[in-house]
């Protein structure tokens, strides 16, 4: 009854006697609602100040902890044509293991006789160098020769030297007791003591000594002259052997430098023939073949096949935003779940999720990502449960950063203000540290 009227029929007619009223005002549910209504209520005042473990979500991908572990491409550095193929994909293959055999398309390198030939012309060249040092060491002995001879003639020129010289002394001596003589007689005579004929006799001698002292002077500088004509005979002589020894050893090293030359080209060619048989790097799968016809050319450096090794540690790449970097550290701990396995997750309470593996930050990029993210490297932790043996490199995951642990009003009120995670230090970095 609504009791809109003033005439209310509960006040003229008594409704005790119903069996109605009986089951609608007898009953004391409205009490046990009131009651867990207010259960309720204190529940969530209590779930209020309970810990909540605040965190960063993101996505990422399964890859490798190094490198080389990742999956590759093998490509040839010299251009070719796919002679013929000794895998298939999907086969596995060991480190060395022949993958492609491939041919020679560069005209300079079609003759099959090339390192032959090569070392052909390396063999004549290396003759030249032999001979160019037997010319030197001739030259060298002839060189030797000439000295020896040239110290000899002069030795002998110089004893010549000092004969005239000896004899000029002589001679000049000899003049000067002629003059006395002349003059003696000439005195004499004066005095009538000599004749006339004794003093034309001592002036004939005295013009003889001249003579002679004339003519050993010519014959003294003509030793002089000899024995500076016999060292400027041989200083050309030796000059002459030395720039013929000198001319050989030029040709000598060019020859040299051309054998080095042609042994570089003999090496080369000998590693270019090993590069005609593609072997893998490392020990792994054969994803695809990415050349795959016969008689196909390709250039240096493209992508022939892909290999993915079989030896590998797993890791996870996952992107934060700019404004989480910050609360990222090395070593800081993440929850990972893997696409395609069953997970029960509370990103706030770690520790009742299910199916979710512990990773630890060990690389953190320094620049931003095309997708406008930074990247950050997750390995496994070794505290924690292994990740899974079946998971493949590429596969999704999703990935939650564990920061501060927080009440879950004061959880609730960051959310509503959209306010960032609590930013904190990781245990280490202390006020002492910065400064």
């Amino acid at each position: 009854m609504l009791n809109i009227s003033e005439n209310s029929v509960n006040k003229n007619v008594s409704l005790s006697g119903y069996k109605a009223y009986k089951k609608a005002f007898n009953k004391s549910h409205y009490k046990m609602f009131n009651r867990l209504l207010k259960i309720f209520a204190v529940i969530c005042v209590v779930v209020l100040f309970l810990p909540w473990t605040q965190n960063i979500t993101s996505s990422g991908t399964v890859t490798t902890l190094k490198p080389d572990h990742r999956p590759q491409t093998i490509q040839s550095v010299i251009p070719g044509r796919i002679e013929k193929w000794y895998v298939q994909e999907g086969d596995f293959v060991k480190k060395g293991d022949t993958i492609l055999h491939i041919s020679e398309i560069k005209n300079e390198y079609l003759d099959p006789r090339l390192v032959e030939r090569t070392n052909e012309q390396i063999k004549a060249k290396s003759s030249s160098v032999t001979s160019y040092q037997s010319k030197i060491s001739a030259l060298n002995n002839q060189v030797e020769a000439l000295l020896a001879e040239k110290n000899l003639k002069i030795q002998q020129g110089k004893l010549k030297v000092i004969s005239d010289s000896t004899d000029l002394v002589a001679e000049r001596n000899n003049l000067i007791i002629a003059k006395t003589q002349l003059e003696r007689v000439e005195t004499l005579a004066n005095e009538g003591l000599k004749a006339t004929k004794d003093v034309e006799e001592k002036r004939l001698k005295l013009q003889e000594v001249q003579a002679k002292v004339i003519a050993q002077e010519n014959k003294y500088l003509n030793s002089k002259v000899e024995l500076n004509r016999i060292e400027a005979e041989y200083a050309d002589k030796i000059s002459k052997s030395q720039s013929d020894k000198f001319s050989a050893q030029s040709n000598q090293f060019d020859t040299e430098a051309q054998v080095s030359k042609l042994e570089n080209a003999n090496s080369n060619y000998q590693l270019r023939n090993a590069m005609y048989y593609v072997t893998a790097p490392q020990s792994g799968y054969i994803n695809k073949a990415i050349k795959a016809g016969i008689g196909e050319t390709f250039k240096e450096g493209e992508q022939l096949v892909g290999i993915m090794p079989s030896d590998y540690e797993v890791a996870l790449e996952t992107y934060v935003d700019p404004i989480d970097l910050p609360l990222v550290h090395l070593g800081e701990t993440f929850r990972v779940q893997f696409d395609g396995w069953p997970a029960i997750v509370f990103s706030g309470w770690p520790n009742v999720s299910y199916g979710t593996y512990g990773a630890k930050v060990v690389a953190i990029e320094n620049f931003i990502s095309p997708n406008g993210k930074f990247r950050v490297l997750l390995a496994p932790d070794k505290d924690d449960h292994d990740w899974p043996e079946a998971i493949r490199v590429g596969s999704g995951a999703r990935t939650i950063g564990l920061l501060d642990d927080v009440p879950i009003w004061f959880e609730l009120w960051r959310q509503l203000n959209s306010f960032p995670p609590n930013y904190y230090q990781p245990e280490g970095s202390t006020s002492k540290e910065k400064k």
